[in-house]
């Protein structure tokens, strides 16, 4: 199966409400790589790295979110796989 990268804005309520760390949480249950982070605009910024079935399930996760998030979007872009990661990170 492919390797692949995927960048992602998640807007709604999805700051102040565990975002980051629910997403770092499914990111690792899920076996993928990258960072997600707050943005100043109120919305979340996430960079996953995986095998491309893994890496699908993290995004339809982002859909609903955190358990007291309200996703409105999900904006994906396709980016070309580096495998510079190991691990799931929150950046600040």
């Amino acid at each position: 199966m492919a390797e692949v990268r995927v960048r992602v804005i998640i807007t709604g309520k999805v700051q102040g409400v565990f975002f980051r760390a629910e997403t770092q949480r499914a990111a690792e249950n899920y076996g993928v790589f990258g960072w997600v982070r707050n943005r100043s605009d109120g919305s979340v910024e996430a960079l996953f790295e995986g095998e491309e079935e893994d890496v699908n399930t993290i995004l339809e996760w982002c859909k609903e979110g955190s358990p007291y998030s309200k996703v409105k979007n999900v904006n994906v872009a396709w980016e070309d796989y580096s495998g510079e990661f190991n691990t799931f990170e929150i950046a600040y």
